[in-house]
C-alpha cells in the first residue's frame, strides 16, 4: 500500500479532512488507521484564526485522532517569523484573530490597534471578522514603512457551500493599496512542514493536500514526497497543467487510497507512458490518452506523459486533451 513507504503523514485540513463543518467521507477512518500502520501524523494548516487546541478539539469532534501537539499552524509560524524581523518590544498592528494577537505577544512584541499607533510591523492572518477598516489600517501602516508579514496567502477556503475568499484575497487587497508585498510564514513556505517532521522525528514524511499552490509546492520545497487528493480545490485538469514546483508525486482520490497499492507508472517503449491499462502520449500541444476520463489511472498516465515532455515548465499549461479509450 502507498503509506507503507513512509513513516509520517503531514496532512492539510480544509479540503482533505473536512469541508466546512463536516468530515470528508473516508478521511477520519483513514487517519485513525495510521497509528496501527506505524505512521505518525501531523496536521499542517494555514488557518491562523484558531489555536492548535481549538483545531485539535474540532478534529476530535469529527472522530479524528488529534492533540494540540500534532497541529502546526501559520499563526505560530507568522509570529515567530515576525519576531526575527523586528526588535524586541516592537509595536505590531495585528490584522487577524485573537489567537494571532496572543502569539505576537508571546514573542515579546506589543500588539497595537491602528496605524495611528505608529506600528513597526503589520501581521495579517485570516479571521471572519476582518473588515474593510482593518485592511485600510494595515495599508496605511505598510505604506508608512512598517514590516509586513502574512501568515499565509491562500486565495480561497473550501467550505461546504463552495469556495470562499481566503487570507490571500485579503492580502492581495492590502498589496494593491500599499504597493508592497509581505513575507509569508505559512504554506507554501517549507517552515511548517520541516518543523512538523522534526517534531515527529520523521525521516520519510508524506505531505498530503488538496492545493497545489500551498500543500504540494510547500511539501516539494521542504524536500518531501507529496500526494494530491481530489477532495478539495485542485482537479485532475489543474494538476495535469501544473508547473514543475507544483507537481505531486502521487495523485489519489481521497485519503482511503493511502491504503491501496499505488499503480506503477512507466514508459511503454512506444514514446508514451502507461499506468494500469491506461496509456498517454504527448505530441506538441496535444495529449492523447487511451483510457476513460473517469479512470484515475488515465489521469496519472496523462500527468506523467505531459510532465515527461515538459519537465522544466515554469508556468501552468493545460494541453489539448484527447481521450480515445472506452
Amino acid at each position: 500500500m502507498l503509506i507503507s513507504g513512509f513513516d509520517a503523514v503531514l496532512s492539510d485540513l480544509d479540503g482533505v479532512v473536512y469541508a466546512g463543518a463536516g468530515a470528508i467521507e473516508g478521511a477520519v477512518g483513514s487517519l485513525d488507521r495510521l497509528a496501527s500502520a506505524g505512521v505518525s501524523l501531523a496536521y499542517i494548516t494555514n488557518n491562523a484564526s484558531r489555536s492548535p487546541e481549538a483545531v485539535a478539539a474540532h478534529l476530535r469532534e469529527l472522530g479524528a485522532p488529534a492533540s494540540a501537539s500534532q497541529v502546526f499552524g501559520s499563526a505560530d509560524a507568522g509570529a515567530e517569523l515576525l519576531a526575527g524581523l523586528v526588535e524586541p518590544g516592537a509595536r505590531v498592528l495585528v490584522v487577524g484573530s485573537a489567537y494571532l494577537r496572543e502569539q505576537v505577544a508571546r514573542q515579546g512584541l506589543r500588539p497595537v490597534a491602528s496605524a495611528a499607533d505608529n506600528p513597526d510591523a503589520v501581521i495579517q492572518g485570516f479571521d471572519p471578522s476582518i473588515a474593510w477598516t482593518d485592511l485600510a489600517q494595515a495599508s496605511y501602516a505598510i505604506s508608512a514603512g512598517a514590516v509586513w508579514v502574512a501568515t499565509n496567502t491562500d486565495l480561497t477556503i473550501p467550505r461546504a457551500e463552495g469556495l470562499a475568499p481566503g487570507n490571500g484575497s485579503l492580502v492581495a487587497a492590502v498589496a494593491a493599496a500599499s504597493k508592497a508585498l509581505p513575507q509569508v510564514a505559512g504554506k507554501p513556505e517549507p517552515l511548517l512542514f520541516r518543523r512538523a517532521a522534526e517534531r515527529l522525528g520523521a525521516a520519510r514524511p508524506l505531505v498530503v493536500g488538496d492545493r497545489l499552490d500551498t500543500d504540494i509546492r510547500g511539501g516539494n520545497a521542504a524536500g518531501y514526497r507529496t500526494a494530491a487528493v481530489l477532495t478539495g480545490v485542485d482537479t485532475p485538469e489543474s494538476i495535469l497543467a501544473a508547473h514543475r514546483a507544483d507537481r505531486p508525486d502521487f495523485l489519489i482520490a481521497d485519503l482511503t487510497e493511502l491504503y491501496l497499492p499505488y499503480p506503477a507508472i512507466h514508459e511503454d517503449g512506444a514514446g508514451g507512458v502507461a499506468c494500469g491499462s491506461a496509456r498517454a502520449r504527448a505530441d506538441g500541444d496535444t495529449l492523447t490518452v487511451e483510457g476513460a476520463s473517469t479512470d484515475l489511472n488515465a489521469w496519472r498516465a496523462a500527468c506523467a506523459a505531459w510532465w515527461l515532455a515538459h519537465p522544466h515548465a515554469e508556468t501552468a499549461r493545460l494541453p489539448h486533451l484527447d481521450f480515445v479509450g472506452p
